[in-house]
């Protein structure tokens, strides 16, 4: 099943709550991905331009939108963004078909 990434920031709020409240966020992240019928594989606080990470599989990423929904409306999250991430052989495959429809694409300045 194809793999996702996951990223976002923490709102002022839910930093506030946390400070306040200590809670799991892993058992939180689990929980959404797994009701929207994905299974998360990891998940990580992160430094930088995102608080937390999370690696999650879904059969379609049109699954994993639903839990994206309800975390963003809930006003906990911002700046949430989604990447589909490949394996090597994944990779490796679409060089190969690249290889074989090269022929097929003419560049406009030729």
């Amino acid at each position: 099943m194809p793999l996702f990434i996951i990223t976002g920031c923490y709102s002022a709020t839910s930093a506030k709550g946390m400070i306040d409240k200590p809670s799991d966020r892993e058992a939180a992240a689990r929980g959404i991905m797994e009701a929207a019928g994905g299974r998360m594989h990891s998940f990580y606080v992160t430094t930088g331009e995102t608080d937390w990470m999370v690696i999650a599989e879904f059969a379609d990423g049109a699954d994993l939108i639903p839990a994206l929904l309800v975390v963003g409306a809930s006003g906990a999250v911002s700046n949430v963004k989604t990447v589909r991430a490949y394996s090597g052989a994944e990779f490796k495959a679409a060089q190969e078909k690249a290889g074989k429809i090269a022929s097929s694409y003419k560049p406009p300045a030729k």
